[in-house]
């Protein structure tokens, strides 16, 4: 059958042509008579996956020795956890930026574990429709911890912040990750579900800087201890084989397209399809966000009423576009437009938006 125009927010759209490696290795992989959901995680074969699966990661990145790459579960939500753990000194205040719900859902993680926070600034006075262009950090802090793209809003850093050589920058990039280039330098620790640009869900790739590594707080859980981690592989526990696995064949597909800034092109021209279509709709379509602050990856918007929008979508999905509801606590719509999803299909949705604010305007 026809395959749809898939704008779900996560888990998102993949690239066709992994699917169909992954579904010609899924029953024998490369002649060794069993699938890599069957292999063993200790095998030589499996390391070879593992290990360039991290090297392929480190390339398109740019980044070398200086930086761990680790393949962990939990999804970025154990990550809200882990940040504050490792790294949140009691004589120190964890310090975010609030631009949405999962930066909210970060900074209260840290309090649960009784860490001090301090919120540098957030966006919550105006429904978190735009980035702050300032911040306050605190006397003494621990981090800087921001969420790079906001799934639900559909909001996203532009800039990617300065922090002083002694304040870490920690980001949550679950969203936008790989999907424009990161200037790393500024970077101490990033993390991102699997799930939107990568992989299929099950893992979330974590990158820290070994000298921020071995800054972090001893004598804690094991599970929850990045350097535990790091130093037997992304291996302590049976990782998620399968789909440590498919995050290789896509960094192997990123690659082939030309890497991160043939990326970032295709991403600007999927949105602006979209974009154009909302801002040329003479009010039907309203953006939820600031225009500086629009996302690439998450585009949210509005009709004239809530009936409007239930009969958008379902024609829209009549015509084989899915995943077009806004997220469940904000309403409204929205279209992801993650690496994977073909020029196309933001193209055709451009179309159904224009055709159907003439025929309901």
């Amino acid at each position: 059958m026809e395959r749809v125009h898939n704008f779900n927010a996560g888990p998102a759209v993949l690239p066709e042509e992994v699917l169909l490696e992954a579904q010609a290795d899924l029953f024998n992989y490369k002649g060794l008579g069993l699938s890599v959901m069957e292999m063993s995680h200790r095998s030589k074969e499996y390391q070879e996956i593992i290990d360039e699966t991290n090297a392929a990661v480190k390339r398109i990145l740019g980044i070398g020795e200086d930086f761990e790459v680790l393949f962990l579960q939990g999804g970025a939500s154990l990550q809200f956890l882990m940040v504050p753990m490792n790294f949140a000194f009691d004589s120190k205040e964890a310090n975010y930026i609030n631009t949405g719900q999962w930066a909210t859902k970060a900074l209260k993680e840290a309090k649960k574990i009784g860490k001090k926070v301090h919120v540098a600034a957030t966006s919550e006075d105006r429904n978190f429709s735009y980035i702050p262009k300032t911040w306050t950090l605190s006397d003494n802090p621990s981090y800087l911890h921001i969420t790079n793209n906001n799934t639900i809003f559909g909001t996203e850093w532009k800039i990617d912040p300065a922090t002083p050589a002694d304040v870490p920058l920690i980001a949550d990039m679950s969203s936008n990750f790989m999907s424009k280039p990161i200037e790393m330098d500024k970077y101490d620790l990033i993390y991102a579900g699997a799930q939107k640009n990568v992989g299929p869900s099950g893992t979330v790739v974590v990158i820290i800087r070994k000298s921020l590594l071995e800054q972090s707080i001893t004598n804690l859980p094991t599970m929850l201890d990045y350097k535990i981690h790091a130093k037997n592989g992304s291996m302590y526990n049976t990782p998620a084989t399968f789909t440590i696995y498919m995050i290789g064949l896509v960094m192997k597909w990123i690659e082939g397209y030309g890497g991160l800034a043939k990326i970032e092109q295709s991403n600007i021209a999927k949105a602006k399809y979209i974009y154009d279509a909302i801002d040329h709709s003479d009010g039907f379509y309203k953006g939820t966000v600031d225009i500086e602050d629009r996302s690439l990856m998450n585009i949210t918007f509005r009709l004239p009423s809530e009936e409007l929008e239930e009969q958008l979508i379902k024609e829209a999905k009549k015509a084989g576009m899915i995943g077009l509801k806004g997220h469940r606590d904000v309403g409204g719509c929205r279209a992801s437009t993650y690496n994977a999803l073909p020029l196309k299909a933001a193209h055709d949705l451009a179309e159904f938006m224009k055709l159907f604010s003439q025929k309901n305007g």
